[in-house]
């Protein structure tokens, strides 16, 4: 009788951790990853933003009209202040331009500088097209999963391909289960943090859940942050061809 008790003792315990296992097999941080793009583009988007940047002696706050097609097409455009509007960012799958309306030229970034400063913020080229760079350059690793407020928030680690057209050595990611991301912290060749994205507001967007206001931190100047918030946010628009184009790209008009 003990003898047989135990057998189903080891049973159930046999049967739960192989359930456990099964469980963690079945997340697939590339679905999670993709689903976390999709959620902030949808087949198209629009969006208003607002950008301050914070230094310990001045700020300076912008406002951008942005549009997406996709997860690889974008125009990100300065309206206000008068002296930034024109400014753009045009990207074309791979390709990524800027325009300065007062060379009145538009300028190919070569790829080794979409991880470079724009405009003056703390975010990259890369981040404000809000790229889909993690599921084209990098592998995509588990490394654990929390439980907050009734939500699973999983950590994934970005590694680049050794072809990858990054400078980061890795990035870390924290996405809640509903594709919602909470941070991303960005790691030198070395493997030591050098940047940290925090998502300081979420909130509901054009009918879906998302980070509203994000804050971007150079973990080496912890006096100076650049925040973007999303003032407003439409999926799934209408958009024109000719809109992800150079020469829509050199207009200053909407």
């Amino acid at each position: 009788m003990m003898l047989t008790r135990c057998l189903r003792l080891f049973l159930l315990v046999a049967i739960a951790m192989g359930g456990a296992g099964l469980a963690a097999e079945e997340f697939d941080p590339m679905t999670l990853v993709t689903r976390q793009i999709d959620q902030t583009r949808g087949l198209s988007s629009y969006s208003e933003m607002t950008m301050l940047i914070k230094r310990p002696s001045w700020q300076r706050e912008s406002t951008l009209y942005a549009w997406t097609r996709g997860r690889e097409d974008a125009l990100i455009r300065f309206v206000a202040p008068a002296r930034d509007a024109g400014n753009a960012l045009l990207k074309q799958g791979d390709k990524m331009w800027t325009f300065n309306p007062k060379l009145n030229k538009s300028i190919r970034l070569p790829g080794g500088m979409m991880s470079q400063s724009w405009a003056g913020s703390d975010f990259s080229y890369d981040d404000m097209s809000r790229s889909d760079k993690w599921i084209k350059h990098y592998r995509l690793e588990h490394v654990d999963t929390e439980e907050h407020d009734g939500l699973k928030t999983f950590t994934i680690d970005a590694i680049p391909f050794d072809d990858a057209p990054v400078v980061w050595g890795k990035e870390r990611l924290r996405i809640r289960e509903d594709a919602v991301l909470i941070e991303a912290i960005y790691y030198d060749q070395d493997l030591q943090p050098l940047r940290r994205m925090v998502s300081t507001e979420i909130g509901v967007l054009g009918g879906r859940t998302m980070a509203t206001t994000l804050r971007m931190l150079d973990l080496e100047k912890p006096d100076s942050f650049t925040e973007v918030r999303y003032d407003a946010m439409d999926f799934d628009v209408a958009l024109e061809d000719r809109l992800f184009t150079l020469f829509s790209l050199q207009s200053r008009s909407r």
